[in-house]
């Protein structure tokens, strides 16, 4: 960054959750001077920094107005005015990630359609305007149907395997994926600054909600050949390249059968897929993405110690306010880290927080994350 001291720099972020929670935590290290705009006044953000806005993040004369005030802005979620950020961007603020990338990213039709132009390896496709195109391309099930834009936290993915499923079809421009045979999912979280300066965090491995298409567990590092993490590296280097990207980028991807390793989604931003970073690395992603937009030399992504995450969502039939049962006997729990996101209401699958779980031995880890799992419910 020219001229002004770090500890000087006016920094605004776009969206006041959890994502933003952590980051300001991090922020905190170095005496950043943080704003955040969000539309809810009791977001996770909101009684941690001095300026905290109530405002619409796709209102575009209102994040234009607000964003005049600082040298640098950044995001914790993609759906932003962009052309408000790319007429900030013309007038001399800094905008990480660039308003355009977050703009390809937001419809996933144009992100699929960036991957094959750039001949990025990812699942076959087509696109859709409806749900009769859906229908009249049998010959791709079992596939997915993807909603171009709106879909959020597992919301606008519906998989479509047999033609009795095809009345789930949406309705509105998306996309029709091939169902990948895959072997593990995965998900590399790369940085890269102003200056080229690229590097990844250690691979690591997903496993999803049957049901609400969110992360139920993390693992890392992946338990995967050597060739295969050297091919997810290589992947999640070239997506962010070819983006000519400055920040932080989660590259979700598949492992086939076959020992392939293709694209499915990426994130703009910081990411479910590198929370326990925070215990289990040198550098956290929360505090990469900050070193990355504000162009300092890129922290250590070494893996300190084998970690699990666990997601601590909202139990089904429970709406309200939140309580935490099984809490003390996870605090007894060796090497099990607490992170609560600050929102007093809970529903159904709603993120409420996550567990880190740190242990030498694999084995031990996964047996202690599933009893994580078992114990800590949160509930109304």
């Amino acid at each position: 960054m020219p001229e002004k001291d770090i500890t000087d720099l006016k920094i605004g972020v776009l969206g006041g959750g959890q994502l933003g929670r952590m980051m300001i935590q991090s922020a905190i290290n170095y005496n950043l001077d943080i704003s955040i705009l969000d539309p809810d006044e009791n977001a996770p953000c909101a009684h941690l920094v001095k300026n905290f806005t109530v405002g619409k993040l796709t209102d575009e004369e209102l994040v234009y107005d607000w964003g005049k005030n600082f040298d640098l802005i950044t995001i914790e979620i993609e759906n932003v005015s962009v052309s408000a950020l790319k007429r900030l961007q013309s007038e001399g603020v800094r905008v990480f990630p660039q308003p355009e990338i977050i703009e390809l990213i937001q419809d996933k039709r144009k992100q699929k359609t960036f991957y094959k132009a750039n001949r990025i390896p990812t699942s076959d496709f087509i696109l859709t305007e409806n749900a009769s195109d859906v229908a009249s391309n049998k010959e791709m099930l079992p596939a997915v149907n993807k909603l171009g834009t709106e879909g959020y936290d597992g919301r606008g993915v519906q998989m479509i395997r047999t033609e009795a499923d095809l009345e789930k079809a949406f309705d509105k421009p998306g996309l029709l994926e091939k169902l990948v045979d895959f072997d593990k999912e995965l998900s590399v979280v790369v940085a890269r600054n102003l200056n080229g300066e690229m590097d990844c965090f250690p691979v690591v491995e997903l496993s999803y909600h049957p049901e609400q298409n969110l992360v139920e567990f993390l693992f890392a590092p992946a338990q995967i050949s050597m060739e295969a993490e050297d091919k997810a590296y290589a992947l999640a280097k070239d997506v962010i390249e070819k983006l000519d990207m400055v920040g932080l980028l989660a590259v979700e991807m598949f492992l086939t059968k076959d020992g392939d390793v293709l694209v499915n989604e990426v994130a703009p931003r910081t990411h479910n897929s590198g929370h326990h970073t925070i215990e289990a690395n040198t550098t956290s992603q929360f505090e990469q993405h900050l070193r990355a937009v504000m162009n300092f030399p890129l922290g250590s992504t070494q893996l300190i110690t084998p970690a699990a995450m666990v997601n601590l969502l909202g139990e089904d039939g429970f709406t309200g306010n939140a309580r935490y049962e099984g809490m003390e006997d996870c605090m007894k729990m060796n090497g099990v880290y607490v992170h609560l996101y600050g929102k007093k209401l809970t529903k159904p699958f709603r993120k409420m927080g996550h567990v880190t779980i740190t242990d030498e031995s694999i084995e031990e880890l996964k047996s202690k994350a599933r009893k994580v799992k078992e114990t800590l419910k949160v509930k109304a």
